[in-house]
């Protein structure tokens, strides 16, 4: 799961540089030479779309998702599994929601034959497609990893479910700061 994070966050980087150069090449072709590609700001909502949705499996894997954690770490350590469970339970909740939203905005996508309202008119199936392709792996990844926790709670592994599911205080970020540091 970490490795699929990796790559995510990797190809959302690559296509963020890839638009940057694209808007780059753009302003310098309307300064210069009175020429627009005329895409730009599409094929940037584009990108974003995509690459947030990655990033929300990206931010599931790395436990990033905020959470609100002053009471958190004053719990006993009981209620902590439980909560810690309580919130991978209901991302996945979320994950299965935005899959069902997102079906419907295809399925209206593909009845309309819509297309974007720019100069490229682009049809609006392809973009979808990546951008619900990009929240089914993070409906995936959350349920795998909501199911996983489950299953430490029923075999009675609270303790693992704190280990592997609590949100991260400011001594770890630090520490994964530190060891980052160090690699470099």
């Amino acid at each position: 799961m970490e490795h699929f994070a990796a790559f995510a966050a990797r190809l959302f980087g690559v296509a963020l540089v890839a638009l940057s150069i694209f808007v780059s090449i753009e302003t310098v072709a309307r300064k210069l030479f009175n020429f627009s590609f005329e895409g730009a700001d599409e094929l940037g909502g584009y990108v974003l779309a995509v690459g947030s949705s990655l990033a929300f499996v990206v931010a599931l894997v790395d436990r990033a998702h905020i959470r609100i954690d002053v009471l958190h770490a004053r719990f006993p350590k009981r209620l902590q599994a439980v909560m810690d469970w309580l919130s991978i339970v209901s991302i996945a909740g979320l994950g299965l929601f935005i899959l069902y939203v997102g079906r419907i905005v295809i399925v209206d996508t593909l009845a309309y034959g819509s297309t974007a309202p720019t100069p490229w008119a682009t049809p609006l199936i392809w973009p979808q497609a990546a951008w619900y392709a990009a929240l089914c792996l993070f409906a995936l990844a959350s349920i795998y990893m909501a199911v996983r926790a489950t299953v430490h709670v029923i075999n009675g592994r609270l303790d693992q479910v704190t280990a592997e599911f609590h949100p991260k205080g400011a001594i770890e970020e630090l520490q994964e700061e530190m060891e980052d540091l160090g690699r470099r």
